[in-house]
């Protein structure tokens, strides 16, 4: 069975600057050690989760931007829909998180607490709870599209924040803001980022302080597959880590396959898969293998940021399977995520999975996350994945390949 490692020049990289803060990094060292004893428990076929590794919360649904890979506000993005004021109007209330978390610590879990949206600058609110996670020792992290990172900037280094992901989708202006359009035509999102960053780090090092890391984070696509060295040359002096990943994404086939092993399942119809449907594959495989392997050597090499590939492929047969051929997973057959990460969406619904968040098993506004972790429903959830295997949306999913 494949498994989704941190690869080892990452960490030889990166582990003095998370030293920096030991709690932090005893948290991401047993994230990995439960990667490994879960797959030796016993426990996984009564549904059973032990200690919480990630509490992740998709804060808000409001973002700027129209990015076409993604699933929420894309090109058939299951939000597109809906109301922002009524968006809005459900989400859960800061002190509410602040709640959860100390309740998290009373009860022995220590997770990475990990907000993305949307875009969860939107979400007013964000900056306290990252400072809460960090005064808990709760290493923080976020996912963005840069808006709000500046005006932020010394409170979130001060907290200090774990990581913070920062999409980036391109070398240069026309191809990222190409691939991450904005709602407005004034949005001009390459200049967002690069803006933050460079606070970021202006911040960071009159601090004499390594942390919070920063990651480029890239959806590889049909503007930018030839120029994913090219965003490593603009980046690599910035980031501390460049992360590559082939879009989550389904195809219509399995989309409707989906449907109905969802209601075998669990007896109702689900709807958020639809807005993940996608086709992503490249004009040219062989020029996206040639940077993919470009990108691996830089990998190997001990100089210049850490390089993450997810899913670790680079051969044009195996490209060109993980678009064509929905059904094959790499090896990626055992789903981790669900007895390790919980998944808290906007509104307070918690859910075993991230983006495809149709089984709910409750809501944070009247229960907390550790009354909902081992509660009849997720355990439902963990014993159908262990017992009947991977559903079609799993194959690709950042729970099963990316965590």
């Amino acid at each position: 069975m494949s498994q989704s490692w941190v690869p080892i020049t990452t960490i030889l990289k990166t582990a003095p600057k998370l030293l920096e803060s030991p709690k932090y990094a005893k948290n991401v060292a047993m994230i990995q050690v439960d990667k490994f004893l879960r797959n030796l428990s016993k426990r996984v076929d009564e549904g059973k989760a032990n200690k919480i590794r990630q509490c992740s919360i998709r804060i808000t649904d409001v973002c700027n931007l129209r990015c076409h890979t993604c699933g929420q506000w894309g090109d058939s993005g299951f939000l597109r829909s809906c109301s922002l004021k009524e968006l809005k109007d459900h989400e859960v209330q800061p002190e509410r998180y602040v709640e959860l978390l100390n309740d998290l610590d009373r009860n022995g879990h220590h997770p990475s607490v990990y907000l993305w949206g949307g875009e969860p600058m939107l979400y007013k609110g964000s900056v306290e709870i990252i400072e809460e996670a960090a005064r808990l020792g709760m290493p923080p992290s976020i996912a963005t599209n840069g808006t709000g990172l500046a005006q932020h900037a010394q409170r979130l280094v001060e907290a200090p924040m774990f990581v913070i992901q920062i999409s980036v989708d391109g070398p240069d202006e026309a191809t990222h803001n190409s691939s991450r359009p904005g709602a407005s035509p004034s949005v001009n999102n390459f200049r967002v980022i690069s803006n933050a960053i460079d606070t970021i780090l202006e911040i960071r090092q009159n601090r004499n302080q390594r942390l919070p890391l920063i990651a480029t984070l890239t959806t590889i696509n049909n503007v930018n597959y030839k120029k994913l060295t090219d965003i490593y040359d603009v980046f690599k002096d910035k980031a501390d880590v460049c992360v590559f990943y082939l879009a989550w994404w389904i195809d219509e086939a399995s989309a409707k396959n989906h449907a109905r092993d969802f209601e075998r399942r669990f007896g109702f119809k689900p709807e958020k898969h639809f807005g993940w449907i996608g086709n992503w594959l490249p004009p040219d495989i062989n020029a996206l293998s040639d940077q993919l392997k470009k990108l691996n050597r830089l990998a190997s090499s001990m100089s210049g940021p850490a390089v993450i590939i997810m899913p670790p492929l680079s051969e044009p047969s195996e490209l060109h399977r993980y678009y064509t051929d929905h059904d094959c997973t790499f090896g990626f057959d055992k789903c981790v995520s669900i007895f390790s990460a919980v998944e808290i969406n906007s509104n307070g619904d918690m859910s075993p999975c991230r983006d495809y968040h149709d089984f709910v098993v409750g809501n944070v506004k009247g229960n907390t996350i550790t009354e909902l972790w081992n509660s009849d429903l997720y355990r439902k959830f963990r014993k159908s994945i262990s017992e009947k295997g991977l559903m079609p949306v799993c194959s690709r999913c950042c729970g099963l390949m990316g965590y």
